[in-house]
């Protein structure tokens, strides 16, 4: 099935439409893929967790609309946001395109709803004590099932659906594992959410 088979077989509203049909138009079509698993994914734990589904499908469908913004934009939109960069960011703007992705998502498409908007923030470092909607966005976006099915995702997909803020910090720790062999800069946010989230829910019955 292709990616247009599949926007068209799942719109089901006309704001998700006029998403899929922006993004038909500024998105490759394996992030499509990408971002269509991370919507149901989100869906599935939203549900899984008793969370609103219509706010984690809209986060998540909108999660990615800067991903491919050059980094001078990313940079110029986030001062225009009055964003506090750190050098991390300086030195991989690509790490904006979250904070980036919810002016998008408020100035393209009118999203004024603060959790939906918050998620979309927070998808790729996370953040100390987000919300339940946003763990769920965070999580969908790194273990929907297109990223693969190796034993360390399935354990972790397994832990999101039983703990949902224990998989926060696992997810993290498994993160951190590939940058590190990868000689990648960690963005010290994301260490603040790991540890937030494991001094809070880190001694309940999870293991990573």
């Amino acid at each position: 099935m292709t990616v247009s088979q599949t926007v068209s077989q799942t719109a089901s509203t006309p704001l998700r439409q006029r998403v899929l049909d922006w993004l038909a138009e500024n998105v490759p079509p394996a992030r499509i893929e990408h971002i269509l698993g991370v919507e149901q994914m989100a869906i599935d734990l939203a549900r899984h967790h008793q969370l609103d589904v219509e706010k984690a499908a809209q986060a998540a469908l909108m999660h990615d609309l800067a991903k491919y913004f050059k980094s001078k934009r990313l940079l110029e939109m986030a001062r225009a946001e009055g964003l506090l960069l750190d050098p991390v960011d300086e030195a991989n703007p690509h790490l904006l395109h979250a904070d980036v992705g919810r002016s998008s998502a408020r100035d393209e498409f009118g999203i004024t709803n603060a959790q939906i908007l918050a998620a979309i923030a927070n998808h790729t470092l996370g953040r100390p004590g987000m919300d339940d909607l946003s763990c769920v966005v965070f999580l969908a976006d790194s273990l929907e099932p297109g990223r693969g099915q190796t034993p360390e995702l399935n354990v972790l997909r397994q832990a999101s659906f039983e703990h949902l803020h224990q998989a926060v910090w696992m997810n993290c720790d498994a993160s951190f594992q590939f940058l590190i062999a990868a000689r990648r800069l960690i963005h010290p946010r994301a260490l603040q959410t790991r540890n937030w989230f494991l001094q809070q829910f880190g001694r309940s019955g999870a293991t990573p």
